[in-house]
C-alpha cells in the first residue's frame, strides 16, 4: 500500500484538491496491485540518470522498482500535466483535465508495477500491450466511480459507442476507404 504522496515540486499551489483526488485514485485500485509501492512523488520533471535527458522533457511518469532495501516508487512530473512556459491558451485544456491525466499516468504506473513483479506469466513483447489494456479498464472503472450519473446514462449506449470505435478503427487501418 502507498504509504507517503509527496510533494516535491516547487510549485506554490497546485490545482484544487489535488492531493485528495490522488489518494482516490490509489484507493480505486485493488490492494494487491499496489502493494509494495511505497510513495508516490509529485516532481516538477523527471530527472534520473539512467534516462537519456531528451526523453525526459515529456515524460510524465516513472516507475522505479524495487532496488535493494529501498521498495519501489512512483514519480510524477507536474511540468509535463501543467505546463507552466507555454500561453494561456495552452494551459486551459490540460489545467481542465488534469484529473484524468493524472489517473491516467497512475495507473500505468501501477499497471508496470503489476506487471513486473506480480505477473511474470506476461513476455517482454506482450507487457506495453498488457499495461495499456490495464490502464486503459481501470480509468474505465476510475470514470464510473467519478461521474456516476454519467456513467448510469450512458452505460446502456457503451457497446454500441465501442462497435463504432472499431469500425472507425478499421476503416483507419484500410486507408480510410468507405465502404
Amino acid at each position: 500500500m502507498t504509504n507517503k504522496i509527496e510533494n516535491n515540486s516547487s510549485r506554490k499551489k497546485l490545482p484544487a484538491g489535488t492531493m485528495e483526488s490522488l489518494k482516490k485514485i490509489i484507493n480505486t485500485l485493488p490492494k494487491e496491485h499496489i502493494r509494495g509501492i511505497d510513495r508516490v512523488r509529485l516532481v516538477d520533471s523527471i530527472n534520473d540518470p539512467r534516462l537519456r535527458q531528451a526523453n525526459t522533457v515529456q515524460l510524465p511518469g516513472l516507475y522505479h522498482p524495487k532496488q535493494g532495501a529501498q521498495p519501489a516508487w512512483l514519480e510524477v512530473a507536474l511540468d509535463v500535466l501543467l505546463p507552466k512556459n507555454v500561453p494561456i491558451h495552452k494551459r486551459l485544456l490540460p489545467k481542465l483535465s488534469f484529473k484524468a491525466n493524472l489517473a491516467a499516468v497512475i495507473f500505468s504506473l501501477v499497471g508496470q508495477h503489476h506487471y513486473l513483479t506480480l505477473r511474470h506469466s506476461v513476455k517482454k513483447g506482450q507487457l506495453e500491450s498488457s499495461i495499456r489494456l490495464y490502464t486503459e479498464k481501470q480509468l474505465r472503472k476510475w470514470n464510473e466511480s467519478e461521474h456516476t450519473l454519467r456513467a448510469r446514462l450512458f452505460k446502456p449506449l457503451q457497446p454500441t459507442f465501442e462497435r463504432w470505435a472499431r469500425s472507425l478503427q478499421r476503416r483507419a487501418k484500410s486507408g480510410g476507404k468507405t465502404g
